[in-house]
């Protein structure tokens, strides 16, 4: 293993970290605010429920470099985004800007996954 593989490894898993708390705050402060909708409730649920599901998995993927993390880091993206999606269509996507921002959540969600293959991955080579 070299050096830059390991700047690689923690900057992915940092960037992880980061959008998992961010995941979590946005859920957090949707929930806990002013009367939220019913819609946004729902999706501050998920969002929270992703991040906390992230966190745990990345910090499992750090230390114990099992397989598991990422087929549940999987199972979780593709459900966390599938909420996402079928909601956006069931709603109606009316503007270009909800597809960047469903295809920037996508962006987000593949680096996350390659994090925690990068942390499950870094002794077996």
């Amino acid at each position: 293993m070299n050096d830059q593989d390991a700047i690689l490894r923690t900057g992915f898993a940092i960037f992880s970290a980061i959008t998992s708390f961010a995941f979590v705050f946005f859920g957090v402060s949707v929930i806990t605010g002013e009367y939220p909708s019913q819609w946004m409730s729902a999706v501050a649920y998920v969002a929270g429920g992703y991040g906390l599901a992230n966190i745990y998995i990345l910090s499992w993927a750090w230390r114990n470099k099992a397989d598991w993390p990422m087929l549940a880091n999987k199972f979780f993206a593709l459900c966390f985004f599938g909420v996402l999606v079928v909601d956006a269509i069931s709603q109606g996507i009316n503007n270009l800007t909800q597809v960047l921002v469903l295809l920037g959540l996508a962006c987000v969600l593949v680096i996350n996954w390659f994090a925690i293959k990068k942390l499950c991955q870094q002794d077996k080579t």
